[in-house]
């Protein structure tokens, strides 16, 4: 999908994605995924030539999904979930598509039992 993640991976469970080649900034990409209920933090990258209110990039972690017991392989629905959002990011009906998905993909595996 040609993302850019900052360090060419993770050791952990963040990553920091550069957008950059998206032709979408770090809010709007934030805006949108938290519509279809995907939760992100825009965040600078570096060498950001945008203003900290706007970034470059989007910070993503794992924990609330692995949380509720997504594995490795759940990743890729994500991912692609995520890259339906950011392709459509002005459409708001795909956006309300895609949360009906996520929440789908969520029923039955809470947070907290």
């Amino acid at each position: 999908k040609d993302y850019h993640i900052i360090s060419g991976g993770t050791d952990n469970h963040m990553m920091l994605i550069d957008l950059r080649n998206k032709n979408i900034t770090g809010k709007e990409a934030e805006q949108a995924l938290v519509k279809a209920d995907i939760t992100v933090n825009k965040n600078m990258v570096p060498f950001d030539d945008k203003s900290p209110f706007v970034t470059s990039g989007i910070r993503v972690g794992t924990p609330a999904i692995t949380t509720r017991g997504l594995k490795e392989n759940d990743m890729e629905t994500i991912v692609a979930l995520m890259d339906e959002v950011l392709m459509n990011y002005e459409n708001e009906s795909t956006l309300e598509a895609i949360a009906a998905k996520v929440n789908a993909m969520m029923s039955g595996l809470p947070l907290f039992s």
